[in-house]
């Protein structure tokens, strides 16, 4: 199994560790609820180094990714991030990412880590451009600083304003003493923060300082488990749950991030679902009786017909109720609609509900 270049520190922490996408990640420290409120009220520290990082380069380096990826670009400037996808051949998603512009010939894919080799096979499959691909995946180290508190709490680390730094914005700067990290307002929480990435000899002295500036605004350590109950109340896809090779961006709410005024691949086959309505779409939902929805449970109409499954679920920290996400046929997904899912041998009603679960 493979190791973040913190994982020494996350063992001496008394974390509890688990294989995830080939690595050994903690999942918990405190405890999920714990560390999920600390995260929405203070600030969390997040070890996500096990994501994937492609470098691409060279003058065709826009067409390759307008060519791979189903959001459009060319749009962005210098310094700025835009979340994406690249769609397969049958209709589903290879992954998600985000895509960091630094200039013209030079942009960031980041990806997720159960992914990496899929991702790199797929985009040098389709690069039949003067661009140029390095995987870093292995060199870089990711830590995601998620809070309200994280600007104030992290300046004293560098003389970039972080309060400057637009969201889905980054800066290529100083930190922690440390040249080249990448700050970028982006993140997985819908509680503000920053991403930051650097090299993995540079890890053990950022984490540490890190810490250290964050002692006096209620800075934890975070797992990988609040890491989900965090994103699952904004609503945002994980994938390998709620996006898969077999899931549309359409099926799965991706619209805005399927820009027809481009050609890239499955593009037309995309346009025809999205002009003639996909079967099924991905809902929020939130249960009206007792119990916790999982992955894979069944969704039911009133008459108990199977009409779709559940992708995600979890008992809101936050909210103190249950919540999920999954997938309905289409004359299901209207807001208010009832529905009921199967726990086991019991079937709990349930109501389709708007995304995000929490808001700020």
């Amino acid at each position: 199994m493979k190791k973040t270049a913190l994982n020494q520190i996350h063992h001496k922490l008394g974390a509890k560790m688990v294989p995830f996408a080939g690595y050994e990640m903690p999942v918990s420290y405190k405890g999920v609820n714990i560390e999920h409120e600390n995260v929405r009220k203070n600030l969390g520290v997040f070890d996500v180094s096990h994501m994937g990082e492609f470098f691409v380069t060279g003058p065709q380096t826009i067409d390759l990714i307008q060519k791979i990826t189903s959001n459009d670009a060319s749009k962005l400037v210098d310094g700025q991030a835009q979340y994406t996808c690249l769609p397969n051949n049958e209709g589903g998603i290879v992954d998600d990412l985000i895509i960091y512009r630094f200039h013209a010939e030079k942009f960031l894919l980041v990806v997720n880590a159960s992914n990496i080799e899929k991702d790199w096979n797929w985009i040098n499959q389709h690069n039949s451009f003067d661009a140029q691909l390095k995987n870093e995946s292995e060199s870089y180290s990711l830590l995601a600083i998620q809070g309200p508190k994280a600007v104030e709490a992290m300046q004293s680390l560098t003389s970039e304003n972080l309060s400057e730094i637009k969201f889905y914005h980054f800066k290529e700067t100083d930190f922690a003493g440390c040249k080249d990290v990448i700050i970028s307002a982006t993140g997985y929480t819908g509680s503000g923060g920053f991403e930051i990435y650097f090299k993995n000899e540079s890890a053990e002295k950022i984490w540490q300082a890190v810490m250290e500036a964050g002692k006096d605004f209620g800075i934890e350590p975070t797992g990988l488990a609040a890491r989900d109950t965090l994103r699952l109340e904004m609503g945002f896809c994980l994938y390998g749950n709620d996006i898969d090779d077999t899931t549309s961006p359409i099926e799965a709410k991706l619209g805005w991030i399927t820009k027809f005024n481009k050609d890239f691949i499955n593009s037309e086959a995309l346009k025809k679902e999205k002009e003639e309505g996909a079967k099924r779409k991905l809902i929020g939902f939130e249960l009206e009786g007792k119990g916790i929805p999982r992955k894979d449970y069944i969704i039911l109409d009133e008459n108990e017909n199977e009409i779709g499954v559940v992708t995600s679920g979890t008992m809101s920290p936050s909210l103190k109720k249950a919540i999920g996400l999954g997938y309905v046929k289409t004359e299901f997904s209207k807001l208010e609609n009832p529905i009921f899912i199967q726990i086991r041998k019991k079937i709990i009603p349930a109501k389709v509900v708007k995304t995000p679960f929490y808001k700020a």
